[in-house]
């Protein structure tokens, strides 16, 4: 179950006490901490390199951090075996930057695909899932063609109809609108927010799309630094005057992003 917040705040469904990660240069996450509200949308953003994609792997243990507590409802993720991480991957849709489809299987083996791996359902409750899920989308009629038949955007909602498959309780969104055109990416932000409505996940959506995250967002994460730099509402950072988050927000370099970071420095 999601761990109630003090003083009548909505519960935590994911959280991070001091977490640190790092590869082979500088942390990417520096004693980070973090609250994923139980129902909400979280949108995490800062600029490449900043561990906003790295976040979402640890959610579910793909990633293992260095130190630190990363729990998902009452479950210590950092700490469980990989064969005890099924239930959590089970609980979570997620949608790959890329859609990461398979391209020999249909669309109808693809969005299958999790429900063969995970549940007992025969063939035609399996595809009667699958063509409700797609109906959801707006995409039934592709049941049966290739992912190379496809456009960007029927791509993206097949992506998305495999990550929903399972009814997760929790939707990761990596860069969801990566390569689309702004009215592709409008409908990207509406299905998410149609999803919300229909399904009532808590999500996480990494984007550097700033006109998709006020558009889902309830709240806003900004990364910096391997920590967390502001987070609030899309109104908190609307109205925001501390620099940083301006010059992200409105994509205007300063003097010091004009400097080499440590990792380009060490390239």
């Amino acid at each position: 179950m999601p761990r109630r917040e003090a003083h009548g705040e909505p519960e935590s469904l994911i959280s991070f006490r001091d977490v640190h990660k790092r590869f082979d240069g500088p942390p990417v996450l520096d004693g980070l901490n973090l609250e994923v509200a139980s129902g909400r949308t979280t949108v995490i953003l800062g600029p490449s390199g900043a561990g906003k994609s790295v976040l979402l792997k640890l959610m579910i243990g793909l990633l293992q951090p260095e130190s630190g507590e990363i729990r998902f409802g009452q479950i210590r993720v950092d700490r469980l075996p990989e064969r005890r991480l099924g239930d959590i991957r089970r609980r979570t849709g997620f949608l790959f930057q890329q859609g990461a489809l398979f391209d020999s299987m249909t669309v109808l083996d693809n969005v299958s695909f999790p429900l063969m791996e995970h549940t007992t359902l025969d063939a035609a409750a399996r595809r009667a899932r699958v063509r409700e899920t797609l109906q959801l989308l707006g995409v039934s009629e592709l049941m049966d063609r290739l992912p190379a038949e496809l456009s960007g955007g029927q791509r993206k909602r097949i992506a998305l109809a495999r990550a929903i498959v399972l009814r997760p309780e929790c939707m990761l969104y990596d860069e969801p609108t990566t390569g689309l055109d702004p009215i592709r990416s409008d409908v990207v932000a509406r299905l998410i927010q149609m999803l919300r409505q229909e399904l009532h996940p808590t999500s996480v959506v990494v984007t550097h799309d700033i006109p998709l995250a006020f558009k889902v967002a309830d709240r806003m994460v900004l990364l910096r630094n391997g920590r967390i730099h502001m987070e609030g509402g899309p109104e908190a950072f609307s109205t925001s005057e501390d620099p940083v988050v301006r010059a992200f927000l409105d994509g205007h370099a300063r003097d010091e992003d004009l400097e080499p970071t440590d990792t380009e420095a060490a390239a």
